[in-house]
């Protein structure tokens, strides 16, 4: 599905430059910040200048660098930044950095386009958003309008100059985050035409056709994917429903959708580079997670592994305690979103552009306490994974909309909090140790449970399924391995190549229904060339046109799997019997030929039929499971799951060294002046640990970092036994000889 646009993405790296690389000395600078941007005022709003606001801010940035922040970030805001077309108004940005600048701190800038000046909308009156049937939404300030349009795109992209010119000139600046939260459309959803999706204004419509001229070339090539008669290229338009016919015009218009969102990210940087090519471009993807972001979202038709390669640093936010206690999310889902932003950015790093900082407010439904312990959990857990800044959302509580009094790290009053006081000390701990932080990598992974962004979109605009069965399946997968220790990545199917695969001991295929030829091909060289390979039930079933493979498993697989499917049985949940173990599938029980010999039956069901076979390809292994097993420990968790213990032995996994009295998180970090050992205890009570971990080389002297304790190097091994406190985390820094 990859186009010449994709690629161009991919390529940006090459022309942004690649992402800052960390600075290995005592100038390095770990951006830990607070949102804050003059007054109580809430993102994105600005607060009006005044003669006391020069005394109060500076009273706030004093207090904020007390606490033990170092960096702000700070806000601007089209609407009110530009109200006549040239006419600009930075008086507040020029007023932060200047305050910044006296007192020591640096600053971030969030940069917020998604609320438009009314002289856009009468300048350009056919810029709006455009719903499926026609319906041209007008412009509440939010959501603005369609950068597709090239006078509201070049109307956007001056602000974008402007802002990076003012910026730029301040030494207490330090980077940009361009886009908070990207989405086809932010921050509206008019309720007076119900589904409706975005956009089909005709600018859009236009780009749209130049990128299927760039996938499919012709208009023959166009017409047989799509089973249409078109005669001219301006005849082509987007789907607006799906038929019984073919679902290509749907798979290929989401697809665009998640690439154009991607570009369009990629052209705010290209305008701050007009102004600036020195300080870092950023951006942040929506809590919960990238990995959860779905190209089948009408709103939100994003794919985070592209919108990576449009700016230096890539990042999340981060709200575990959103809203209502009943979306609060445990330890496992806490993790995931971690370990997904982490694999997304791979050894880049990311920014945190969001850290829920206090309790969640919508209206009147008020979310459960955020704690000075939970801030030490968060913080550490994201920089364990390899964060290269954090933002805590937000200084002060919320002032006015549907969010008033949530989510502030003080008081609403100006009164300090026990977790500002928490997160204040990290902040030091984080600053203190900033060098090696920044050159340091996390452990890397020897699993791969590879995400396919097109699946959901199977089966077309009528979905007929689940379209979020995969994100349950890789949530499964990763609760497998979270609770024995042992790190996941998540690469991309649009990404892989055997190249890239070869690192990982054990390659997963959660519900590959629809696989690619690419995709297929890669995975088999993969196992060809020494690797093991883990796929559940009816790969291939479909490609990404909709077409269904004559021979189950798809793609030629059978000759690599050694059986072919006879039989698939719809069930709500089967028993899969796997020597002494047992644990339950769901979905479909699939029954097989054998082709070869060679092909090895693994697990049964209860009737005796085989369950999963495995089979012996080139110089690795391949195992076919006939149930989906991921989603349904999801979706019913079992503690410590079979098949997770199986698939390590079965690839040789490497098992950390830990005992403990209760479950401890354990992640590590390496780097060439130190490495770091992390140690989390997420419960209330108290647990005794026993760690050993092997180490490259002895170590000149042990801190840890959180209480200040030394300890004594013991050669090429890291070993501790100690207590650790309930929601505590314990890291220790062992520094290189």
């Amino acid at each position: 599905m990859f186009t010449r646009f994709t690629l161009a993405v991919l390529a940006a790296l090459l022309t942004l430059g690649a992402a800052p690389q960390p600075q290995a000395d005592a100038r390095a600078f770990f951006p830990v910040a607070v949102w804050y941007s003059g007054g109580t005022a809430r993102a994105p709003m600005i607060a009006p200048l005044g003669a006391d606001s020069e005394r109060a801010w500076r009273a706030d940035l004093q207090a904020i660098k007390a606490l033990g922040f170092n960096t702000v970030r700070t806000w601007v805001e089209w609407s009110q930044m530009e109200p006549r077309q040239g006419e600009y108004h930075l008086e507040n940005l020029d007023l932060m950095l200047r305050l910044a600048q006296d007192t020591g701190l640096k600053v971030i800038v969030q940069v917020y386009v998604d609320s438009a000046p009314e002289w856009v909308g009468r300048r350009y009156p056919d810029g709006h958003f455009t719903t499926q049937d026609g319906t041209p939404i007008k412009s509440q300030a939010a959501p603005g309008y369609c950068v597709d349009h090239p006078g509201v795109r070049e109307a956007l992209h001056g602000f974008f100059t402007e802002v990076a010119r003012h910026a730029s000139a301040s030494p207490a600046f330090f980077a940009y985050d361009l886009w908070s939260e990207p989405a086809v459309m932010n921050w509206a959803l008019p309720a007076y035409v119900p589904n409706a999706q975005f956009c089909y204004c005709p600018h859009t419509q236009a780009r749209f056709r130049k990128w299927l001229g760039e996938k499919h070339g012709t208009l023959e090539a166009l017409n047989r994917a799509w089973y249409r008669t078109f005669t001219d290229w301006e005849q082509v338009e987007p789907p607006r429903f799906g038929t019984i016919l073919t679902y290509a015009d749907f798979m290929d218009w989401r697809v665009f959708i998640g690439e154009k969102i991607a570009g369009d990210l990629k052209g705010r940087a290209d305008a701050v580079r007009r102004a600036d090519r020195v300080h870092p471009v950023t951006s942040h993807a929506p809590n919960p997670s990238p990995v959860f972001r779905t190209l089948a979202d009408a709103m939100d038709a994003s794919d985070d592994y592209l919108m990576k390669a449009s700016v230096d640093y890539f990042g999340t936010s981060f709200y575990p305690k959103l809203t209502s206690p009943d979306r609060d999310f445990p330890l496992e889902r806490r993790a995931l979103v971690m370990d997904t932003v982490r694999a997304v950015t791979g050894d880049r790093g990311f920014y945190v552009g969001e850290l829920q900082a206090g309790y969640g407010v919508h209206g009147v439904i008020a979310g459960n306490p955020i704690t000075g312990a939970d801030l030490d959990l968060y913080t550490w857990g994201m920089v364990s994974r390899g964060a290269r800044a954090i933002s805590y959302y937000a200084y002060y509580p919320m002032s006015t909309g549907y969010e008033a009094g949530g989510y502030g790290l003080i008081n609403l009053d100006g009164t300090p909090t026990d977790r500002s006081r928490r997160a204040g000390a990290t902040a030091r701990t984080l600053a203190a140790n900033a060098a090696a932080l920044l050159a340091a990598r996390p452990q890397a992974a020897e699993v791969a449970v590879v995400f396919n962004p097109l699946v959901p979109l199977l089966g077309g605009e009528q979905a007929y399924g689940d379209r979020r069965s995969i994100h349950r399946a890789i949530a499964g997968y990763h609760r497998m391995f979270f609770e024995r220790n042992i790190p996941v990545d998540f690469p991309s199917a649009r990404e892989i190549d055997a190249a890239s695969l070869a690192r990982y001991k054990l390659v997963i295929v959660p519900y590959p229904i629809l696989m690619t030829a690419p995709m297929a091909k890669a995975l088999e060289q993969y196992v060809a060339g020494g690797g093991r390979l883990f796929v559940e039930a009816r790969p291939g079933w479909q490609d990404e046109r909709g077409h269904a493979e004559p021979i189950l498993p798809g793609f030629g697989w059978h000759e690599m799997l050694g059986v072919r499917e006879t039989e698939v049985r719809p069930v709500k949940e089967v028993e899969v019997r796997w020597g002494d173990r047992r644990f339950p599938g769901t979905s479909f029980a699939e029954r097989f030929e054998r082709l070869d010999p060679g092909a090895r039956v693994v697990a049964t069901y209860p009737d005796g039929e085989p369950a999963a076979y495995e089979r012996a390809h080139g110089k690795g292994w391949a195992l076919l499971l006939g149930t989906f097993a991921g989603e349904r420990n999801q979706q019913d968790p079992i503690a410590m799951h079979p098949l997770g213990d199986a698939l390590a032995e079965w690839a040789g996994l490497e098992k950390p060294a830990l005992t403990s009295s209760a479950f401890v998180e354990l992640r590590r970090m390496a780097g060439p002046s130190a490495d770091f050992v992390f140690l989390f205890n997420h419960a209330a009570a108290g647990a005794e640990v026993d760690l050993s971990v092997p180490l490259a080389a002895a170590p000149s002297a042990v801190r840890e970092l959180v209480t200040g304790e030394t300890l004594l190097p013991s050669g090429r091994t890291f070993a501790v036994k100690t207590t650790i406190p309930g929601e505590t985390a314990r890291v220790y820094r062992l520094d290189r000889k």
